[in-house]
């Protein structure tokens, strides 16, 4: 107990020097107890018991109880330094288990969720592929959701959008395993070139996704909102909401006029996650995937050939272009991307056998174009066959290379360099249709000349020259034979003046029979009823002669 409390009650008959000093003792004693600190040296700490009288009057004057106005003040004490126990919580058993503890959207329930917990639940064939794709790419994406502090749902949203599928394509264009449109992917800097389409790469697409979405809740305020956005376009939606606002109707999901795919979309969402919450009601089995990193990034300083890659690496060009899929060519550029995927194992497999290899990295560089080519031209430039240079850059058949375009070559020796920065990023393949020329004859008209015939067939005066032997100002023969090289569509168009001829011809006998007045027309219906009979007359001979 504090000195205080063990002080006897007295009258008030103190006198004004006895009230200072009891007062400056008492004010001590309570500086002390509320400190617990020792006392001084010369004053060693005196052990009271709590049934423990009060000092003596001599040494220690008396002071007027203290009276609380509710419970009496507890006992002051040293507190402990042992914190209180705290509940762990065990490590999640695997992905799955971990996913279920962050999911944090309002659920939606209703006919729709109900109907696509039937598709999917009957369909286990086509979860298990699903989810087997899934494991390569699935702890990356919870990782990046739990550090920006996001619901857990959207880790499944690549399931309805893909399947987990990065090569997937939409009839709409839109790629990749979280299938952006390429207008909103080049929004979010997904490159999109001739050598590669980030849209298709894991981490890329997986940042502007997540970026995106995070931007769609920010403007509409609601998760379910948010994803029709994302699969309907922002404008689609506000558009709704507004239409809705106008109306005096409610804004949400549910209330909004939308097309079936978007109507349908959160209930997809919602059905793969009760499956994934509950696994067991469904009557699903889930395949096991670890809580653990699938690949392991690495960082590539110069250009390396995929097939080079993975032979350091032990694995197939098959599993690398698998946690790589947005690499096109056999080639990886260093200055377009540097960061490659392996699996956790293999990358340090990689990393050590790199450092003993002394032959060459890559056999592949881009070049671009200097004007506008054939593709064997470009083959006899390079020094490649034209069919291996139609086959690596996806060039077919009947088209010329315009200028500008970036190819993929073999390195040599005035072709040794890694692509550059501006290549990698913005490389483009420009085609053309390549014009199939043909050997044709022709005749020269009446007093004409190798200009006039050159332009009646749309070439030059010199080329057709340089064909014929002759000089730009020869003299020509009415009759004379001429070698031109037309493309093979003037064939038509050689044939085209004889027809009009022909026709000119049967206009103007038509229109001399017009002028001639009809023998036995004295009206106009006499008229037309003659004109009548001798058509019919006339096809009637040509009957009989055929």
């Amino acid at each position: 107990m504090t000195l205080l409390s063990s002080l006897p009650v007295r009258a008030l008959c103190c006198s004004a020097h006895s009230l200072k000093v009891l007062s400056s003792l008492g004010l001590a004693a309570l500086l002390t107890a509320c400190a617990s600190t020792p006392l001084p040296p010369h004053e060693p700490p005196q052990t009271q018991s709590p049934s423990a009288t009060a000092p003596s009057q001599a040494t220690v004057p008396q002071l007027p109880r203290v009276q609380t106005p509710h419970a009496p003040l507890s006992e002051i004490s040293i507190a402990s330094a042992t914190p209180p126990p705290v509940t762990m919580l065990a490590a999640p058993a695997d992905i799955w288990e971990r996913i279920r503890r962050g999911l944090a959207m309002q659920d939606l329930d209703g006919e729709l969720v109900r109907d696509r917990e039937q598709w999917y639940a009957s369909r286990p064939d086509y979860i298990q592929r699903m989810t087997e794709r899934s494991s390569r790419y699935l702890f990356h994406i919870v990782e990046e959701i739990e550090r920006r502090n996001l619901p857990m749902e959207l880790a499944l949203l690549p399931f309805i959008e893909s399947a987990f599928n990065p090569q997937a394509v939409s009839s709409a264009r839109a790629a990749g395993m979280w299938q952006f449109m390429p207008a909103t992917g080049q929004s979010f800097d997904l490159k999109q070139n001739v050598f590669r389409d980030d849209r298709r790469d894991v981490l890329a697409s997986t940042r502007a996704a997540l970026d995106y979405l995070e931007q769609l809740h920010a403007r509409f305020g609601d998760w379910h909102l948010a994803l029709a956005a994302y699969n309907w376009g922002q404008g689609n939606v506000n558009r709704a909401i507004t239409r809705n606002q106008r109306e005096g109707r409610p804004t949400g999901y549910t209330d909004l006029n939308m097309p079936l795919e978007t109507r349908m979309y959160v209930p997809k969402l919602q059905a793969v996650e009760n499956i994934v919450a509950r696994p067991e009601v469904f009557g699903t089995v889930l395949p096991s995937i670890g809580n653990h990193p699938f690949f392991d990034t690495l960082t590539i300083e110069r250009d390396m050939d995929v097939s080079l890659i993975a032979s350091l690496a032990g694995i197939s060009e098959r599993d690398f272009r698998t946690l790589n899929p947005s690499i096109k060519q056999p080639l990886v550029m260093a200055a377009g991307t540097p960061n490659i995927l392996l699996p956790w194992d293999n990358a340090k497999v990689f990393e050590e056998k790199l450092k003993t290899y002394n032959g060459p990295l890559a056999s592949w560089t881009a070049w671009v174009a200097p004007s506008t080519m054939s593709v064997s031209d470009v083959a006899k430039r390079v020094g490649m066959r034209e069919s291996e240079l139609r086959s690596v850059n996806n060039i077919p058949p009947r088209m010329k290379v315009r200028a500008g375009s970036s190819l993929l070559v073999h390195r040599n020796g005035a072709r040794d360099r890694d692509v550059s920065e501006f290549v990698a990023d913005n490389a483009q393949l420009s085609l053309a249709p390549e014009v199939v020329l043909r050997r044709t004859v022709v005749r020269a008209r009446k007093g004409d000349t190798l200009a006039r015939v050159a332009q009646r067939y749309r070439v030059s005066t010199v080329s057709v020259a340089g064909w014929n032997g002759l000089s730009v100002n020869a003299k020509l023969k009415s009759g004379q034979r001429l070698t031109l090289m037309l493309p093979k569509s003037v064939r038509v168009a050689e044939r085209a003046p004889a027809r009009s001829a022909k026709a000119g011809k049967a206009t103007r006998s038509k229109q001399a029979s017009a002028k001639k007045p009809a023998r036995s027309a004295k009206v106009t219906k006499g008229k037309q009823k003659s004109v009548r009979v001798a058509s019919e007359e006339r096809s009637s001979r040509k009957t009989t002669k055929r």
